[in-house]
């Protein structure tokens, strides 16, 4: 059976809903937290409506650097981009596979590069100029330890971050990281995150801190959204202070 027909068939079977098991970090141990096929699918639409506002469109090229224990937003992240209709190429976001993100940059020339890690950053600095490497391109969404580093070498650098199960991403203003309030609710005490589940979450997931250092923004942000931004400590350090 050729291989279409066989996904053509995959495709007619009952699936369970659900998707993933997504494990994230707390200052308490890991927490694990169902995701749904249904919420996955809502999840790519809010992902493909932010990527849309950066002026991502069909025929540009993407490159992301994710990992494997990623999948619960870099699947999230890859269906946005398949449905913006722009190629993209994967690489490893620990610092040992920054060659494969040097070869995808210069091969793919992309419009945006996303989920860039300091370590790859790290990994790069030693053998190219990062300004030199990122400069001209005209999409760069990185995690937060690596946007002072971009920064700091002239990169217009926007956020993209995980923020428990969730994930936050920065829109053109550049006021803080998004976080999709209709299905999240995320606070800050004492300086730290939390995040809780919104009500359409098949999983519960009560107030829980997560140790991460940030603020939370409220009000209608100047792209015209009304959903929460996620200040991180760690995205506003300059790069002095990182070394």
């Amino acid at each position: 059976m050729a291989r279409a027909d066989t996904l053509a068939r995959a495709r007619t079977l009952d699936r369970p809903p659900l998707a993933y098991l997504v494990r994230f970090p707390t200052p308490d141990g890991s927490r694990d937290m169902e995701l749904t096929w249904a919420e996955l699918a809502r999840d790519t639409a809010w992902v493909t409506a932010r990527l849309r506002e950066h002026g991502l469109t069909a025929g540009q090229r993407a490159l992301l650097t994710t990992s494997g224990f990623e999948g619960f937003w870099g699947h999230a992240v890859i269906g946005a981009l398949r449905a913006l209709k722009v190629p993209y190429g994967i690489a490893e976001a620990m610092g040992w596979d920054h060659r494969r993100t040097a070869v995808f940059h210069r091969e793919l020339a992309p419009h945006a590069v996303i989920g860039l890690s300091a370590e790859t950053l790290e990994g790069l600095a030693g053998a190219a100029d990062l300004g030199e490497m990122f400069r001209t391109t005209p999409l760069v969404l990185a995690r937060p330890a690596a946007v002072p580093v971009l920064r700091g070498v002239g990169v217009t650098a926007s956020v993209i971050a995980t923020v428990g199960p969730a994930l936050a991403l920065e829109c053109p203003e550049r006021g803080g990281a998004h976080v999709n309030a209709a299905e999240w609710r995320v606070g800050v005490r004492d300086g730290q995150l939390s995040v809780a589940a919104g009500e359409e979450r098949v999983s519960p997931l009560p107030e829980t801190p997560l140790g991460i250092a940030g603020d939370v923004l409220t009000g209608r942000c100047a792209c015209g959204s009304e959903d929460p931004r996620v200040l991180f400590a760690e995205a506003n350090q300059s790069l002095s202070a990182r070394s």
